[in-house]
C-alpha cells in the first residue's frame, strides 16, 4: 500500500462540531480483520489519552450506503475508522473508493458524555490543589464511562482519605456551579508553559506546538481530547473513592446524568 498521509483532526479546532465532510484516502483491512476507512480529515475522536473513541457513521451523498463507525484508532498520525457497512450490495467498496467525498456524523450523546467525563478529570486536577493536595502530580487519566479515575504520583495519608474525598467532591461541584469558559488551542511551547503555570510535562518536546485545555481561571494542561464548552456543562461530579497504593493515588469519580 502507498504511504498514507497524516489525518487532519478537525475536532482540534472545533470540539462541538459533530458533522463534516471528508475525502476517502483508503479502505483497509486491520491486522484483526476489521474493515477500516481512512479519510483525509475527521471529526471522530480516536481512542487515546484516556478517552474512548467516538462512534457514528460515514455516508455518501445520494446513496443509502452507510459505513457504521464502531471504533476509531490512530497510528503514526493516521486515523482508522473501523466498522461495518449497512444497506450495501456486493459492490459497496465502490461507494468508498479513493477520492470519494463522504459525510461524517458523530454520535452526539456519546461525544457529550465522553467530553463531560474527560473535562471532569481535568477539573479534579485543579481541585486537588485547592484542597491541599497540590504536591500530588497527575500521571494519567482513565476517562471511560465505566469507572473513570485520575491517577497521581504521591500518596494521601490513610487517615485523610475520607475527608479529602468529601472535600474534593464539594470543591468540584462548587466550581461547576460557578461555571467558566473552557479554552482550547494549539500554541507555542513558550505560551503553553505560561498557561500551564510553567509546569509542562517532560514528554512535551520543546520544539513542539502543544494543544492545551484551560478550564475557567484554572491553570491549563496539555490535552488532545474533547471537552465541554463551559465548566457548568459537567452538571455534577461524584468522587466515589480515593485509593492509595505503591506511591500512587487514584481518585475515582463520575459525572451526573
Amino acid at each position: 500500500m502507498a504511504m498514507i498521509g497524516v489525518t487532519r483532526l478537525d475536532y482540534y479546532d472545533d470540539m462541538w462540531k459533530l458533522e463534516s465532510t471528508a475525502t476517502v484516502v483508503a479502505l483497509v483491512k486491520g491486522e484483526d480483520g476489521r474493515t477500516g476507512l481512512v479519510l483525509d480529515r475527521t471529526v471522530f475522536h480516536p481512542q487515546g489519552g484516556g478517552q474512548p473513541a467516538d462512534t457514528g457513521f460515514v455516508g455518501v451523498a445520494g446513496s443509502e450506503v452507510k459505513f457504521v463507525v464502531q471504533d476509531v484508532r490512530s497510528k503514526d498520525g493516521v486515523v482508522y475508522h473501523y466498522g461495518l457497512v449497512e444497506n450495501s450490495g456486493e459492490e459497496w467498496e465502490e461507494e468508498f473508493e479513493k477520492g470519494r467525498e463522504v459525510v461524517l456524523h458523530v454520535d452526539e450523546s456519546r461525544r457529550k458524555l465522553n467530553s463531560r467525563i474527560h473535562s471532569a478529570g481535568h477539573l479534579l486536577d485543579a481541585c486537588m490543589k485547592n484542597v491541599g493536595l497540590g504536591e500530588l502530580k497527575p500521571s494519567k487519566g482513565y476517562h471511560f464511562p465505566q469507572g473513570p479515575y485520575v491517577e497521581y504520583i504521591g500518596i494521601v495519608p490513610q487517615k485523610d482519605l475520607q475527608s479529602k474525598q468529601k472535600e474534593l467532591e464539594l470543591e468540584a461541584n462548587a466550581l461547576i456551579s460557578r461555571g467558566g469558559k473552557v479554552f482550547v488551542a494549539v500554541v507555542s511551547y513558550e505560551e503553553a508553559c505560561k498557561l500551564c503555570g510553567e509546569d509542562l510535562p517532560d514528554y512535551i518536546p520543546k520544539d513542539s506546538t502543544p494543544r492545551i485545555v484551560k478550564l475557567g481561571n484554572n491553570p491549563a494542561c496539555p490535552c488532545g481530547g474533547t471537552h465541554v464548552s463551559d465548566i457548568s456543562e459537567m452538571i455534577s461530579v461524584t468522587v466515589s473513592q480515593i485509593r492509595t497504593k505503591k506511591g500512587l493515588t487514584k481518585v475515582f469519580y463520575n459525572v451526573g446524568p
